[in-house]
């Protein structure tokens, strides 16, 4: 018996318990709530923008309201000049704009990259301008454009041009003057993303590309931009859809003039809706330029090949 009670029996390993379903369904259950409320916010605009773009709809004018099918689409593409002349200067704006502050960015973004004394201030002066509103934004460059007190008037003041000329009344010079004030807030998005990217490469390869005798320029096109390849797909197609659905700097500064040659497609549909209260009508035209939207960023992307390996 001595001997059997010595012999001691083997540890029974305890039950595992089986995973509750809830811990693992828990952090879902706690976005919930938000998530419900976003999808909301997001899908009920949108399902009232299709809803509204096959009716005819006029508060002012409820006699006319009722269901008008692909009516609101045809009148769009058929009879309605101003949506092709506003579609065509929506492009011209995206493609200066984009183009221009992507250019200016990387710039930016590879001076700022560097060491030098003062780095970090250099750094803040450079991207303060993304921190200010887009009607701040507005505003100063109001102040700037003004024919009796900005920047007209000192360079009348030097005998460069005439005093009381203002930059956003003449056909000729208003184009320049708002892509200077969009690129002054534009330029440091740019940048930030760009740069950001650029902390990631590897000094070793420029210190490799170095000694076996690659050129700054080679540096640049061989290193640089391949490692840059998608933060600048993404950057430039973000900002395209923003720039194409700018209305504030544009309305503030111009409103769509002088004689309308500063309106894109949608600072169109805000005249529509909000001055002319042709809200089924305004809907059409948003839902058009969603779709072309929709289809420029695919295009784009696939285009584009986002995510693949450079080669």
């Amino acid at each position: 018996m001595a001997q059997a009670a010595a012999v001691a029996k083997p540890p029974t390993p305890p039950r595992r318990r089986r995973a509750s379903a809830t811990p693992r369904r828990l952090p879902y259950l706690l976005i919930a709530p938000a998530g419900l409320l976003m999808l909301g916010f997001i899908a009920y605009p949108v399902i009232s923008v299709f809803y509204y773009s096959l009716q005819h709809y006029n508060p002012t004018k409820p006699w006319r309201n009722g269901f008008a099918g692909f009516d609101n689409f045809v009148h769009l593409f058929t009879e309605d000049p101003l949506f092709w002349d506003t579609l065509v200067f929506s492009a011209k704006w995206v493609f200066v704009e984009v183009g221009l502050q992507l250019m200016f960015g990387l710039a930016l973004a590879l001076i700022v990259n560097q060491t030098f004394v003062g780095r970090g201030i250099g750094r803040a002066l450079v991207f303060s301008p993304w921190a200010v509103s887009g009607v701040l934004t507005s505003a100063i460059w109001v102040l700037l454009y003004n024919s009796q007190t900005g920047i007209t008037r000192y360079l009348a003041d030097m005998g460069i041009g005439d005093y009381g000329t203002s930059w956003l009344s003449d056909t000729s010079t208003v184009f320049s003057a708002v892509v200077v004030a969009d690129l002054w807030r534009g330029v440091p998005f740019f940048a930030i993303l760009i740069l950001a990217d650029l902390q990631s490469v590897s000094k070793d390869l420029y210190e490799a590309a170095e000694v076996d005798g690659a050129s700054r320029f080679q540096q640049f096109t061989h290193i640089t931009l391949p490692h840059l390849k998608d933060a600048i797909i993404l950057s430039t197609l973000l900002r395209a859809v923003w720039e194409f659905n700018n209305v504030d700097l544009l309305y503030t500064l111009t409103g769509g003039g002088p004689a309308g040659v500063t309106t894109t497609l949608p600072l169109y549909i805000a005249n529509t809706s909000v001055d002319a209260h042709n809200f089924g009508y305004a809907s059409a035209l948003t839902t058009v330029a969603f779709v072309i939207l929709l289809f420029c960023s695919i295009v784009y992307l696939r285009l584009s090949k986002f995510g693949g390996e450079s080669k």
